[in-house]
């Protein structure tokens, strides 16, 4: 227990910023989608690249955004189905974004840092750049497929420039190449930058506290994908690996498991909002597991580890 409030202390500057968001976008005007695209264009891509080439690679560990990936395409893809078949208000294109990847970043990164330390948090960053590669590539290409036909949703997916900074920095970091020491403050600055922007966006996205959940349809299966589907998933491989397959030590299980009981992620609402589909459904819908998981995740950690 003293854990789970250790976490529970640790998240609430999270929510603070959702709060001064929300502040921002009542009060101050501030536009959500201007960030948006400042942040899934610049920010991301940013801190792709300076945590691939800080990560030290192998064959396993260079494979394992893939695995995270696979993960993420098999529930989106899995789920989609089934929520064109219940959600006729357009919105079920955003689904996929929703139960497949998480708020690894912006929300799970410092709980890295508390759980697992400096020397974790490298593995985690790598586990989770497969949720990021998911949300600016299929997740991307699934939800503009809702508004957009096949050519242009497929255009839309090419010009995202977050997969070219993994393969780069993949390329650079096994070539033995550094980043520049006098541009590592800056790389440094755009991770605080992530973190504070896009939590920010969330709040920016609530105009109105009324009718938060929408769609009650799309807001239950987004619960039940992100927090029952994911984390049953993470806990199988986890079992697997450890007692058949033995490829990966307790640490990669552990920053799986993380991953899988983050809350939907924040560029959820940044990519709902450039495509202009379902952007408050998808903003209330994250706020609410984003409060959710205030106390879902220090209790799954306590039990888990």
């Amino acid at each position: 227990m003293t854990a789970a409030l250790a976490l529970f202390v640790k998240l609430i500057p999270l929510y603070v910023t959702v709060a001064l968001g929300w502040v921002a976008g009542r009060y101050l005007e501030a536009s959500g989608r201007h960030i948006a695209g400042i942040m899934l264009y610049i920010v991301t891509p940013s801190v792709v690249f300076s945590g691939v080439m800080a990560a030290p690679l192998s064959p396993e560990v260079v494979l394992l955004p893939f695995l995270t990936f696979g993960l993420c395409s098999v529930l989106a893809l899995a789920q989609l189905k089934f929520a064109q078949k219940v959600i006729t208000d357009g919105s079920a294109s955003i689904i996929p974004l929703c139960v497949g990847s998480g708020n690894t970043g912006y929300f799970g990164v410092p709980v890295a840092l508390l759980l697992f330390g400096e020397e974790g948090l490298g593995l985690y960053i790598v586990c989770m750049l497969g949720t990021t590669l998911f949300e600016n590539s299929l997740g991307f290409y699934l939800a503009a497929r809702g508004r957009y036909d096949l050519k242009d949703a497929l255009r839309r997916v090419i010009r995202l420039p977050s997969v070219y900074a993994f393969l780069a920095a993949v390329a650079l970091n096994l070539s033995g190449a550094a980043i520049p020491e006098v541009f590592v403050p800056l790389f440094d600055n755009l991770r605080g930058a992530y973190s504070i922007l896009g939590m920010m966006i969330i709040g920016m996205s609530i105009t109105s506290f009324r009718g938060l959940a929408g769609n009650l349809r799309f807001t239950g299966l987004a619960f039940i994908g992100k927090f029952v589907v994911w984390p049953l998933t993470a806990m199988a491989f986890w079992w697997l690996d450890a007692n058949v397959f033995g490829i990966y030590g307790a640490a990669v299980h552990k920053a799986m498991f993380l991953i899988s009981i983050t809350p939907i992620a924040a560029n959820t609402v940044v990519i709902a909002t450039l495509l202009d589909t379902a952007p408050r459904q998808a903003a209330g819908t994250v706020l609410l597991t984003t409060l959710f998981a205030l106390v879902f995740i220090p209790v799954m950690i306590s039990l888990a580890f």
